[in-house]
């Protein structure tokens, strides 16, 4: 059985139904993500944008020898702006359009299953993630002044990176599969998306200056440890990952209970 993505089918007699991810089910789904707006804004122009306006008002209030420094602690802060637009803005958006349309049980129908469907997602967003971080790097390391990381802490930061991009997508599937609707999907990503940004220093407030009740869940997000403390990994090439480690995991455990609860909905849908 061929399968065609405007969900024609051509069957061929004796021939089983294929249910493995191809590049054409892939090359629908990249399609997809870079024709969300909130995609290439949000995932690829914003942290940019991001990088350079604040690196530039970062280097009028330092030492000149201070600069690279500083402008690399920024770079490894945006960066995480990347997965957190692709994952949670950018895959939510689409798939809570798609669920209100009823394109998952049309391709069910037309013999593409969930599983399929969703694996294809992940490797399109996990392309998409590539792609933006590469010409972040580029452009931020063509434009600024910034240091040579070591090994270890580049490989470790590129690694966090696709992590944090991986449970963002868990946790905007889970979400619009319980909402089903794009308008609350999208508040509730969107209020996580800046939460987010602010529990973790991205937006200028460094975690020790939150009160005490948001210092702790600050310290329950990996990002709060990558903002904090992979400017001294990438200059010394050592770190406790521990607490990282930890992060991840309540953050990694919270996306896998709402998952859980989606996929009982999904069942309990069908039946």
């Amino acid at each position: 059985m061929k399968r065609r993505i405007d969900g024609s089918l051509e069957r061929k007699a004796g021939v089983p139904l294929k249910r493995k991810i191809d590049m054409s089910l892939i090359g629908y789904e990249i399609r997809n993500v870079l024709g969300d707006f909130f995609v290439p804004f949000f995932g690829i122009v914003f942290p940019v944008l991001m990088l350079i306006i604040i690196t530039k008002a970062v280097a009028a209030d330092v030492a000149v020898k201070y600069v690279p420094e500083a402008n690399t602690t920024v770079f490894i802060m945006m960066s995480m702006l990347i997965p957190m637009a692709v994952g949670l803005l950018g895959y939510s958006s689409g798939y809570s359009k798609e669920l209100e349309k009823d394109i998952p049980l049309r391709m069910r129908l037309f013999g593409i299953p969930e599983k399929t469907m969703f694996g294809s997602k992940v490797i399109a967003q996990l392309i998409v993630i590539t792609a933006g971080l590469v010409l972040y790097t580029v452009v931020g390391y063509a434009s600024l002044d910034l240091l040579v990381p070591d090994v270890k802490a580049a490989v470790s930061l590129v690694g966090c990176l696709y992590i944090l991009g991986l449970i963002f997508l868990i946790l905007s599937h889970s979400i619009a599969t319980l909402t089903g609707k794009f308008g609350p999907t999208y508040a509730i990503t969107m209020t996580l998306y800046f939460v987010s940004m602010m529990l973790s220093g991205m937006m200028g407030i460094k975690n020790d200056q939150l009160p005490g009740a948001l210092k702790s869940i600050a310290a329950l997000l990996p990002m709060s440890y990558i903002s904090n403390d992979f400017i001294d990994f990438w200059k010394e090439g050592s770190y406790n990952y521990m607490p990282l480690l930890q992060a991840f995991l309540f953050t990694g455990a919270v996306a896998g209970i709402l998952l859980i609860f989606a996929r009982r909905k999904t069942k309990a849908y069908r039946s």
